[in-house]
């Protein structure tokens, strides 16, 4: 299994007990996320929609790469990468 670790922006670290980052196993995103429920329930609901499908203001990116580039939620996950998640700000 896949070892990787995922930082969180601010406004998400509440659920992980006010952590920055934890360490989770998955194969690709999608099994990241999955992994992030267990840990934290609820989590999945903030970062996807009931379909499944990433919300749009949501950013994953794994290393430098925003995953909507690549293969979405389907996307590889090498063992010991960083995955970061950041929420778009918007306002007028």
């Amino acid at each position: 299994m896949s070892s990787v670790t995922v930082i969180f922006p601010s406004v998400l670290r509440a659920k992980i007990n006010n952590n920055s980052s934890i360490t989770v196993i998955g194969h690709t995103i999608r099994e990241v996320i999955e992994a992030l429920e267990q840990y934290a329930p609820g989590m999945q609901f903030n970062l996807c929609y009931e379909t499944g499908e990433l919300r749009p203001y949501v950013n994953i990116f794994l290393e430098k790469e925003n995953i909507r580039f690549l293969q979405g939620l389907d996307t590889p996950v090498p063992a010991g990468a960083r995955i970061r998640i950041l929420q778009s700000v918007a306002g007028g």
